[in-house]
């Protein structure tokens, strides 16, 4: 089994706003494993906050022999191990003929997953207009970033969108961890009339006991960055989150986030996959692991526009507010090692 590293640069079409500050361009490896015949391609796309850094990842990845020896060991580098982890599972699902979802235990045949838009903070008409645009090219479902600026602003700002594009649309907002206990309260009780299905992250990460007291509301908890800070484990017994962003990035995997999803799916908690704004190969990957989830709702995976250039060709499509699935063997993603 042979191994080859290659690091790569994306720019942002634009720079994304987030209550965190702003991405501008998102840096990792790329992994290539040929094994006999086959080839199997991973990525490694880091974000600090979520996953080591990206020099903690290149190290991680610079020492490994044995693949498959090395999975268990780089449990702290969580993005180096999902490279590894998708190169390995790229090949054998070739091996066997079996695109990657059905290889991590999905269903015979998955051929679109919904997807949700995702708009960055701006102005209530920027915001809106975004919106409108989303919901014309067919999204049912979209993300709004909140936090960056006060409470009273951002509902302005989610009111402009809902009187804009009605009430069939389903609004969900991120705020990255912005929130004060008294702040997060305040947002969930305006945010009740503009019918928003859930926050992400609305406190900090290790919050988790204020996480689980806003519960039991209209408006629904997510848990992002405190999967990162703390744990699955430790989110999910606390009784923090209705619902639970799995970033297969963050995760370690599309091994270890189609686990995580059905750990989370046994605690009554919905799952929802998103990117760490990938390259193609680790998006494409994140849609086969939506694609094995029964009962997936609308997922964070139309990200691909966002950046300015790609990795290769993107061979999904989005259409009405769903992504296709690959259906043929392994990951879906042309072998573009040659042409980096």
């Amino acid at each position: 089994m042979q191994i080859e590293t290659r690091e790569f640069s994306l720019p942002l079409e634009s720079p994304l706003d987030t209550a965190r500050g702003k991405i501008e361009r998102r840096e990792g490896v790329l992994v290539r494993i040929e094994d006999g015949d086959e080839v199997g391609i991973g990525e490694a796309t880091p974000l600090p906050g979520w996953t080591e850094s990206l020099p903690a990842c290149q190290a991680a990845l610079a020492g490994v022999g044995d693949p498959d020896a090395a999975l268990t060991d780089l449990d702290s580098t969580p993005a180096a191990r999902h490279a590894l982890a998708l190169a390995l599972a790229d090949v054998r699902a070739k091996r066997i003929d079996e695109p990657l979802y059905r290889h991590l235990g999905g269903p015979e045949t998955v051929e679109v997953v919904p997807v949700n838009a995702t708009v960055g903070d701006c102005s209530p008409s920027d915001t809106a207009t975004a919106l409108s645009e989303a919901v014309e090219a067919g999204f049912e479902c979209v993300k709004v970033k909140v936090g960056a600026r006060s409470v009273t602003d951002d509902v302005v700002r989610l009111r402009a969108v809902r009187d804009e594009v009605g009430s069939d649309v389903e609004l969900r907002a991120d705020a990255n961890g912005a929130w004060s206990r008294a702040q997060a309260r305040e947002a969930f009780h305006k945010f009740d009339s503009l019918r928003i299905a859930y926050v992400e992250q609305p406190l900090p990460p290790d919050d988790l006991d204020g996480l689980a007291d806003l519960r039991s509301r209209s408006v629904g908890v997510a848990a992002d960055e405190s999967v990162a800070e703390t744990s699955v484990d430790e989110v999910l017994g606390a009784g923090a989150a209705d619902v639970l962003v799995c970033k297969p990035m963050v995760l370690g995997g599309p091994d270890m986030a189609v686990e995580v999803a059905k750990r989370a799916r046994d605690a009554g908690v919905t799952p929802v996959v998103t990117t760490t704004i990938d390259g193609v190969v680790a998006r494409t990957a994140a849609i086969h692991v939506a694609a094995a989830i029964p009962d997936r709702p609308a997922c964070g995976l139309a990200t691909g526009t966002l950046l300015a250039r790609d990795l290769g060709p993107n061979r999904t499509r989005i259409v009405d507010g769903a992504v296709s699935v690959p259906q043929e063997p392994g990951n879906g993603v042309a072998d573009t090692w040659g042409q980096l």
